[in-house]
């Protein structure tokens, strides 16, 4: 199995719904805009907040811009807390590290947040390295992200790549890992619709915790 693990954050490491859809809520009726539903702005988890906004809202880029400003004003303090680790995962993370994989973090978050993160939740413990996007929109592109991940870790043969996976909740983790030609294993327990990661080419899928470790470390149990 992979000796290089890189995971996804929202949705894969963490269940960050209540953040993310309420600071959506709040940008867009800073806006001007009314969305009760908060199931409905979960697909906002994952993807680059610029491009979301545009597409699920018809949002201009500089419309976009405004949200994502109103957005941090209330995830910088609140929302970023509004998070929770997934049962067993720090448990997987341990198991792994044990095993001697070497783990990482790409996600589109910013990743002056996902740092943030990754200290309050205990993931510094297992994690070599956290990889994310920057504040400015510059690298809002998973594909980009998963490519800097990689050249930290100097993988950049097909030889080298096929030692690494991408594990991640969305399509977007599916197709940011076949552009830098390494695998990508989905994971059901995140925000994907129904056969969204399947449709999308996932190498692997597993639908639960203990599917994903029993996936990774199939010698083991919990």
């Amino acid at each position: 199995m992979y000796q290089n693990l890189l995971f996804d954050l929202d949705g894969t490491l963490t269940d960050s719904a209540e953040g993310i859809t309420k600071c959506v809520q709040y940008a867009l009726a800073k806006m001007g805009i009314d969305e009760p539903n908060l199931h409905k702005l979960e697909v906002f988890i994952g993807p680059p907040l610029r491009a979301s906004y545009i597409k699920y809202f018809g949002l201009t880029p500089e419309q976009a811009e405004e949200g994502i400003a109103h957005y941090r004003e209330r995830y910088t303090t609140t929302g970023i807390w509004e998070n929770k680790v997934y049962p067993g995962m720090l448990e997987l993370l341990a198991a792994l590290k044990q095993d001697g994989r070497r783990l990482g973090m790409a996600t589109a978050k910013p990743e002056v947040f996902a740092l943030r993160i990754a200290e309050r939740f205990g993931f510094n413990d297992y994690l070599e390295d956290v990889t994310g996007c920057t504040l400015d929109g510059k690298t809002d592109n998973k594909a980009l992200v998963v490519a800097a991940a990689l050249e930290k870790w100097q993988l950049r043969t097909p030889e080298q790549k096929a030692s690494a996976a991408l594990i991640g909740d969305r399509r977007e983790d599916v197709l940011a890992a076949h552009a830098n030609g390494i695998a990508c294993i989905g994971v059901g327990f995140g925000f994907a619709a129904p056969g969204e990661l399947q449709e999308a080419g996932a190498d692997h899928y597993a639908a639960t915790m203990d599917d994903l470790r029993n996936l990774l470390l199939p010698k083991q149990r919990i």
